[in-house]
C-alpha cells in the first residue's frame, strides 16, 4: 500500500515522498500487458493471439515505467486533494531523485516532489497610508489650447512664401556643422518638422522672412527651452543624458513652409466635434468641452491616486516566497526552458507580479467583490454607445442586445472585460478606505507623474 510523508526543506518548500509497493502497480501493469497482446499488430501472429511473453518483451520497459508514474501521480493528486496544501503551480519532481525502474524486478520505489507554499499575509492598513488626490483645474487658458488644436487638426495645410507666423510648421533638412554654418564630415544629416514656435524667440526672430532654402546655423542648447531640446535630441538621434550633444551646431536649410488654415468655431465645426449633441453656439460648445476636459482630468487624477494605492498595498504588505522553488519553476515551467542566470534575472519582476495577484485575490475575496453577467452585459453596451459616440443608433435597439449577446460568446474578450471590471471594483474599493489629502496641480505635472509610474 501507498504511503506518503511530507517534511518541509525550506522557506514555504516543502518535500513530499510518495512510496508505492509492487502490489499498487503490478496488477495494473499486467492488465496492460494483456491489453496489448489483444490489439497489438505483430507479424506472424494473428490479431489477439500474441503472446504476453513476447508482448513484455517488446512493449514491457515502457509499459512498466508508464504504470508505475500513472500509480504515483494519482496517489500525488490524491494527497494534494485531500490535504489541499495552498501552492504555487504545480509539484516538481525533485532533481536526480528518480528511481531506476526494472520491469524484470518489480520492487517497492519511492519518489520525491517539492512543493512551493503559498505564504499566509495580512494587508497594510490602508487607513493609515498618506496619499495625495492631485487635482487639475481646467483654466481659461486650458481650454483654449484645447480648442486651438482642434482647429488645427481639422484645418487646411496652406503654402506661404516666407516663414511670417509662430504657427509656421517648417520641413527643414538639420545639417551638423561648425559655428561658421560648414558641414561636418559624418556628421548628423537628417530631415524634420518643426513648428516655429518650439524654437527659442532669438532663433524665431532670424527664421521670420525666410523662404524656401534659405539657411541659418544655430547651436541646439540655445535654440531651444528646456521641455522642447530633449524632444529635438530625441528627434536627431543624440543622447539627452550627453552634455556634449546639445553643444552641437546645426546648419539649418528651409525645405518646405507650411500653415495650417484654422477651422471657424461655426455650427458646422461644433456637429463635427460632438455629433448629435445638438451644439449650435460657441459658448455651448466652450462648455461642453470643459465639461469633458473636467471629467478627464478627474479620471487621470482618480488613476494617479490608484498607482499610489498600488505602491502602497506592494511597498507596505510585508510577503515571503519560496524563492528556491520558484526560481527552479521559472527553468522548467514555461514553453521555452530558462537558465539558471535568465531565472534568477527575471525573478524580481516575477516575485512582484505573484505578490500583486496574491494581494488583489485576497482583497476580491475577503470582501466579496464580483463581476455579474449583467456588469459584462452592460460594460460591452457603454463600449458599442463609445463606438458610435453621439450618433443615434435609431429607435430600434433590439439588434444590440443580439450583438451583445455575440460579444458574450466571445471568451477572450469576456475575459479581458472582466479583468478591467474586477480590477475597478478592487481599486474603488481601496479609494473608499482612504482619505487623501488634495493638492492642485498643473496637467503637465500631473502627466509626469502618469508617465513616470504606469501599472
Amino acid at each position: 500500500m501507498a504511503t506518503i510523508a511530507r517534511e518541509n526543506i525550506g522557506v514555504l518548500n516543502d518535500k513530499i515522498t510518495i512510496r508505492i509497493a509492487k502490489e499498487d502497480y503490478l496488477p495494473a501493469f499486467e492488465k496492460k500487458v494483456k491489453e496489448y497482446s489483444k490489439t497489438a499488430n505483430i507479424p506472424g501472429f494473428r490479431k489477439g493471439m500474441v503472446p504476453t511473453g513476447l508482448v513484455k518483451k517488446m512493449y514491457g520497459p515502457s509499459i512498466y515505467a508508464d504504470e508505475v508514474i500513472r500509480t504515483v501521480e494519482k496517489e500525488l493528486y490524491a494527497y494534494l486533494q485531500q490535504e489541499n496544501p495552498d501552492i504555487f503551480a504545480q509539484p516538481m519532481a525533485m532533481e536526480n531523485q528518480a528511481p531506476k525502474l526494472d520491469f524484470a524486478n518489480p520492487t517497492e520505489y519511492a519518489f520525491d516532489f517539492e512543493i512551493g507554499l503559498k505564504p499566509a499575509f495580512e494587508l497594510a492598513p490602508l487607513k493609515k497610508a498618506t496619499l495625495t488626490l492631485y487635482k487639475v483645474k481646467v483654466t481659461d487658458e486650458m481650454l483654449q489650447e484645447e480648442i486651438t488644436r482642434m482647429q488645427i487638426k481639422g484645418g487646411k495645410m496652406t503654402e506661404p512664401e516666407e516663414v511670417n507666423n509662430e504657427e509656421n510648421v517648417l520641413n527643414v533638412l538639420f545639417t551638423e556643422s561648425d559655428k561658421d554654418g560648414n558641414a561636418i564630415e559624418g556628421g548628423i544629416v537628417k530631415e524634420n518638422s518643426v513648428i516655429l514656435k518650439y524654437f527659442s524667440a532669438a532663433l524665431q526672430k532670424q527664421l521670420m522672412g525666410k523662404k524656401k532654402d534659405d539657411s541659418v546655423v544655430f547651436q541646439l542648447s540655445k535654440s531651444f527651452e528646456k521641455d522642447k531640446i530633449e524632444m529635438m535630441l530625441h528627434d536627431l538621434g543624440l543622447d539627452k543624458d550627453d552634455k556634449e550633444a546639445a553643444k552641437k551646431y546645426f546648419n539649418l536649410t528651409i525645405v518646405k513652409i507650411g500653415l495650417v488654415d484654422k477651422r471657424e468655431l461655426n455650427p458646422e465645426f461644433f456637429a463635427e466635434v460632438f455629433p448629435g449633441a445638438d451644439v449650435a453656439t460657441e459658448e455651448t460648445f466652450r462648455a461642453k468641452l470643459r465639461e469633458e476636459l473636467e471629467q478627464y482630468w478627474a479620471s487621470q487624477s482618480r488613476n494617479q491616486l490608484h498607482d499610489q494605492l498600488y505602491h502602497y498595498l506592494m511597498d507596505e504588505t510585508p510577503m515571503e516566497f519560496p524563492a528556491t522553488f520558484l526560481k527552479r519553476w521559472l527553468q522548467t515551467g514555461g514553453e521555452k526552458p530558462k537558465t539558471a542566470e535568465e531565472a534568477e534575472a527575471e525573478f524580481p519582476f516575477f516575485s512582484n507580479q505573484l505578490k500583486w495577484t496574491l494581494i488583489s485575490d485576497k482583497i476580491v475575496k475577503d470582501n466579496s467583490l464580483n463581476v455579474t453577467q449583467d456588469d459584462l452585459k452592460a460594460s460591452m453596451r457603454e463600449e458599442v454607445s463609445r463606438y458610435f459616440g453621439n450618433m443615434s443608433m435609431g429607435e430600434d435597439t433590439s439588434w444590440l442586445d443580439s450583438y451583445i449577446d455575440r460579444m458574450m460568446k466571445d471568451e477572450k474578450h469576456v475575459d479581458t472585460t472582466y479583468r478591467r471590471l474586477i480590477t475597478d471594483k478592487l481599486f474603488g474599493w481601496a479609494e473608499a478606505q482612504v482619505a487623501p489629502k488634495e493638492k492642485e496641480v498643473t496637467g503637465e505635472e500631473l502627466t509626469g507623474m502618469m508617465h513616470n509610474h504606469n501599472h
